[in-house]
């Protein structure tokens, strides 16, 4: 598969985007009862060539969403279970001497996928976390000097436990400015809890999950949705909120620019699954706290503001930040 996105032909344009979507949305939707803005989130940071960050407590469908999303899509899929004794070239790969050969030869790791599930990732070490770094930032992995691109598309998928803390390691600053989005599945409602209850106890649902698109239709996906218009005022207006969490005084720590940079894409993607081929400034603060908030740490004393701080943060920052109006002709 080419490491770059082909472009999507013109009479597929914006019909086939809106089709495939919609398929995709559906088949996952049919596996998280009740939960259409995670299911939209997913598809989001694949469409977006960014990474997903689930961080919710047990039971919640956390890994289900991840594993209705790669059955969704025909492309090739890993699941990697995160453990304190997981060696950094469990996942990316090692070199193995040949002695037939009597030459190195380059053995991939569980990384080399066009999905692959980090279950659990806060629960291996840091130099292991460290691992994904290069995968998700650039799409290749380095291994003893030589490098080896990942497949396109590419998406990483992460879980973790926010609350269990015992025998984990909390992703670096580093880590978490890779992922594009943080979301939290919550518990389903009553309806939904009573269906899974009637449904799942017989058969599983992924089971019925079958393949909508193939990599090759992600990869036209992705390039209908990089076309999408973004006026010279919202770029400025993107730049504003970042750099507005930057002097805050009630954040310690601001947006980085590789997370205005992600907060467009994003919000390309969410103005395509809308129908609309340019994006508006409600796209960009829809989209602010699950692109920005897990990159940022609250100021000491900033927790007496309430129970989220960072999301209080970002909820002033979106009221008092000046929003760009349409010229008028």
């Amino acid at each position: 598969m080419p490491d770059t996105a082909p472009m999507i032909p013109a009479e597929t344009g914006a019909a086939q985007f809106a089709a495939q979507t919609s398929a995709i949305l559906g088949s996952v939707g049919a596996v998280i009862d009740g939960k259409p803005d995670a299911v939209r989130s997913a598809l989001i940071c694949l469409l977006a060539e960014g990474h997903l960050l689930i961080e919710d407590v047990p039971g919640v469908g956390k890994t289900m969403l991840a594993r209705a999303l790669a059955a969704s899509v025909d492309a090739t899929v890993r699941r990697i279970q995160f453990t304190p004794d997981l060696l950094p070239g469990d996942v990316t790969g090692v070199s193995v001497y040949n002695p037939v050969d009597r030459e190195f030869e380059f053995k991939r790791g569980a990384i080399f996928a066009h999905i692959v599930i980090a279950d659990e990732i806060n629960r291996s070490s840091p130099k292991t976390q460290s691992a994904l770094l290069e995968a998700m930032e650039e799409g290749q992995v380095t291994v003893d000097g030589d490098t080896h691109p990942l497949p396109r598309p590419f998406l990483v998928v992460a879980t973790q436990n926010p609350l269990e803390m015992e025998g984990t390691y909390a992703l670096p600053e580093a880590q978490r400015d890779r992922f594009m989005m943080r979301i939290s599945m919550g518990y389903p409602d009553a309806a939904a809890e009573a269906l899974m209850l009637r449904q799942r106890d017989v058969v599983n649902p992924l089971a019925a999950v079958a393949a909508v698109v193939d990599a090759t239709d992600i990869s036209r996906l992705v390039a209908w949705a990089r076309s999408v218009h973004v006026a010279p005022a919202l770029e400025e207006y993107a730049v504003a909120l970042a750099q507005a969490t930057r002097v805050d005084p009630s954040l310690h720590l601001g947006a980085s620019p590789r997370a205005t940079l992600q907060l467009v894409r994003a919000a390309k993607v969410w103005a395509a699954l809308d129908g609309r081929e340019f994006v508006i400034p409600d796209d960009l603060t829809a989209l602010l706290v699950p692109v920005f908030a897990h990159r940022l740490l609250p100021a000491r004393g900033a927790h007496r503001a309430g129970a989220q701080p960072v999301e209080a943060a970002l909820a002033q920052i979106a009221d008092r930040v000046r929003v760009p109006v349409a010229a008028r002709s």
